[in-house]
């Protein structure tokens, strides 16, 4: 059965752009997915990326322009100034990794919320009742919202590690054997790389 390491920051846009598309070619494949936040902030300091807010103008514009070509493309509502954008990441990725380890829910609907919150619907993922409503939404119990913050901390770090060493400098990005793929628009690449053809 093949694996998939999904590597995904809960603040990326692109994350969001993903929908939950990976879930339903690892379910055509019978694949399972290991999903693994990490902080991309620090990834793009350990791989040599720049944060949006430090690119040349032509790459900010131009990555205006796709993002919102891309939601259309998908149907997906998006807000290309969310109004809490750049926030703290790090505790819907805590409670992401609580309600993994707990189990019980769509892990693949959680993290979709968690990233329409940020650019659909204007909220922030750094306050705690947000947090609990795409828990609650996903099918998974609120008060994991409050719970193994350690841990959490401890894993989201550990994935990071993981990802600079698996050759990740981006979200989403997803892993399989030794196949790297990068952005979005690569989960047809990864059906494609499952059936053997890529």
């Amino acid at each position: 059965m093949a694996q998939i390491d999904y590597y995904f920051a809960t603040l990326s846009p692109y994350c969001y752009l993903a929908g939950t598309r990976l879930e339903k070619v690892a379910a055509k494949h019978g694949a399972t997915i290991n999903y693994k936040p990490f902080d991309i902030v620090q990834g793009f300091g350990r791989t040599g990326g720049t944060m949006p807010k430090d690119r040349h103008a032509s790459r900010v514009e131009y990555r205006a322009q796709e993002l919102q070509r891309q939601a259309k493309k998908l149907d997906l509502p998006f807000n290309i100034k969310p109004a809490h954008w750049p926030t703290n990441g790090a505790p819907a990725a805590y409670a992401f990794i609580a309600a993994q380890n707990a189990g019980g829910g769509d892990l693949g609907a959680l993290a979709h919320s968690i990233a329409r919150a940020v650019w659909a619907e204007d909220k922030d993922i750094a306050e705690d009742d947000v947090v609990r409503a795409c828990l609650t939404e996903a099918g998974f119990d609120p008060a994991l919202a409050d719970s193994g913050l350690l841990e959490g901390a401890e894993t989201y770090a550990r994935n990071l590690d993981e990802a600079v060493d698996a050759g990740v400098f981006g979200a989403p990005f997803y892993v399989v054997d030794d196949q790297r793929f990068w952005g979005q628009d690569r989960v047809d690449d990864v059906d494609l790389y499952l059936q053997g053809k890529l």
